[in-house]
C-alpha cells in the first residue's frame, strides 16, 4: 500500500473504531476510511454484551449483522434470591466482529499494522511508513491516567465445550452466591449452544490486579458445582475494565492535546458496569452525521460528546464511591443484591445509562447496605480511602 491521504484513519481495530468504520461504510461509503489494527485481525479476543433497552430500534438495525447471540432475558443469583429479568440480552464475539469488518472494509482494513506515533492528522507505523488523513482517531483502549480515579472490574473468561447439555436457556449475568474473597465477586455465564458455555470469573477490586491461575481453578470448581462436565477449552479471554469513581475531566481532555479519540481511550463507558457498546454506537452515529471530518472539527465533536456523558454519569460515580469506599470489600455484594431487588424498568434504565430522577431517589432511599457515615463521606469524596485509588 503506497502512502496516500485518507479522509479518516482509525488507529486500533477494537469495538469503538470498528463500529465507526462499519457505520461510515453504511452511511457515507464515498469516504476514504482506513482502520489500522496492530494484531492479526480486528477485534482482539473479546465478548461485548449489551441489553436490548440500551439501544434504539434504529441502532439495533444497523448493528444487527455484527450480533453473534441474543437471548430473551437473563438471570441473577444472590444469597437472598434468584431472579429472572426479561427484556433481551445480546453479545458480539470478536471473531464474528472481525470477519464482518474484513468482508465489509476489504483493503480499508490494515492488520499487523503497529503504530509508532500518531498526531491529529498523521500516523507513523513502526516500519517508517507515514500515513496522512483529515483526522486520526485514537481508539487503542483505556490508558490509566493520574487525572482519573478508578477501581477495576477484572475478569477471566473461558469458553468450554461440555460432554453433555448444560440446560441453560439464557445467561446468568451475575451469580454472587460464590465466595466473595477480597471484593465483589460473581460468575457470569453465557450459553452459546446446548453444549458450549462462556464462564467468566469476575471481581470488582480496588486495584487493577487479578490472579488468572486462581480464576481458572475457580471456573473449574464452579462448573463442577453446577454439574457441567467440562470437555475441551475452546477459547480464553481476560480483561480489566475501569470503574470510574471521580476525576478531573477537563484536565483529562486538555492532556489529549486535541487528539481525537474513541471508546475507552476517551473514557466512554458506563461508569458502573464497564459496558462500552451503547456509547460506542452513539459516538459512531455522531461522527457519521458530522459533515466535516477534519481533526479541527472532529475533536470538539468528540470532546463535547464525552463532556456530556461525564455530566450524565455523575450519579453512577457517586454510587461507585459508595460501593468501593463505604464498608468492607467482602460485603459489596449486599449493595448489588439490594439493587437487583428493584423493579425491572429501573434496572433496564440504569444499564442504559438513563435513570430517571425517581429511579435515583429509589436507589438511594431506605437503609443503605453500607455504614451510613462512610456512605456520606464516600459520596462527598471526603474519605481518606479515595487516595488509594488514584493513579500515580
Amino acid at each position: 500500500m503506497v502512502n496516500r491521504e485518507w479522509d479518516l484513519i482509525l488507529v486500533g481495530g477494537g469495538l469503538a473504531n470498528g463500529l465507526i468504520a462499519w457505520h461510515l461504510r453504511q452511511r457515507r461509503p464515498e469516504l476514504r476510511v482506513l482502520l489500522l489494527e496492530a494484531g492479526e485481525k480486528a477485534g482482539g479476543n473479546h465478548t461485548w454484551s449489551f441489553h436490548q433497552a440500551d439501544l434504539t430500534p434504529e441502532q439495533h438495525a444497523w448493528i444487527a449483522p455484527l450480533v453473534s447471540y441474543r437471548w430473551p432475558g437473563y438471570e441473577v443469583r444472590f444469597p437472598a434470591f434468584t431472579r429472572t429479568l426479561s427484556g433481551g440480552y445480546l453479545s458480539i464475539i470478536s471473531g464474528h466482529f472481525a470477519d464482518a469488518l474484513a468482508n465489509t472494509l476489504g483493503e480499508s482494513l490494515l492488520t499487523s499494522a503497529e503504530v509508532a506515533t500518531l498526531s491529529p492528522q498523521t500516523v507513523t507505523l513502526v516500519n517508517g511508513r507515514i500515513l496522512t488523513a483529515g483526522a486520526v482517531i485514537d481508539g487503542r483502549g483505556y490508558r490509566p491516567d493520574a487525572r482519573l480515579t478508578t477501581g477495576a472490574q477484572a475478569f477471566l473468561g473461558q469458553l468450554w465445550r461440555l460432554r453433555q447439555p448444560h440446560g441453560l436457556t439464557q445467561p446468568i449475568l451475575m451469580d454472587a452466591t460464590v465466595d466473595q474473597q477480597q471484593g465483589y465477586r460473581f460468575v457470569y455465564t453465557l450459553p452459546f449452544s446446548p453444549t458450549e458455555l462462556l464462564i467468566e470469573d469476575t471481581s470488582y477490586v480496588d486495584r487493577a490486579t487479578f490472579d488468572n491461575a486462581q480464576a481458572r481453578r475457580q471456573i473449574r470448581a464452579y462448573a463442577s458445582e453446577q454439574g457441567w462436565p467440562l470437555e475441551s477449552l475452546l477459547r480464553e479471554e481476560e480483561g480489566i475494565l475501569p470503574i470510574m469513581l471521580a476525576g478531573e475531566h477537563r484536565a483529562f481532555w486538555a492532556a489529549q492535546r486535541r487528539q481525537p479519540c474513541s471508546g475507552l481511550r476517551a473514557g466512554l463507558f458506563h461508569a458502573t458496569t464497564g459496558y462500552s457498546l451503547p456509547l460506542a454506537v452513539r459516538l459512531a452515529e455522531a461522527i457519521a452525521g458530522q459533515p466535516d471530518l477534519r481533526a479541527a472539527a472532529l475533536f470538539p465533536l468528540i470532546h463535547g460528546f464525552a463532556r456530556q456523558q461525564w455530566r450524565e454519569q455523575r450519579f453512577f460515580r457517586l454510587l461507585n464511591r459508595m460501593l468501593f469506599l463505604a464498608g468492607q470489600p467482602e460485603n459489596r455484594w449486599r449493595v448489588m443484591q439490594r439493587f437487583y431487588a428493584l423493579n425491572d424498568g429501573l434496572i433496564a434504565r440504569f444499564y442504559a445509562g438513563q435513570p430517571t430522577l425517581a429511579d435515583r431517589v429509589r436507589i438511594l432511599a431506605g437503609k443503605p447496605p453500607v455504614p451510613p457515615g462512610e456512605a456520606i463521606l464516600a459520596a462527598l469524596k471526603q474519605t481518606s480511602r479515595l487516595r488509594a485509588f488514584k493513579h500515580g
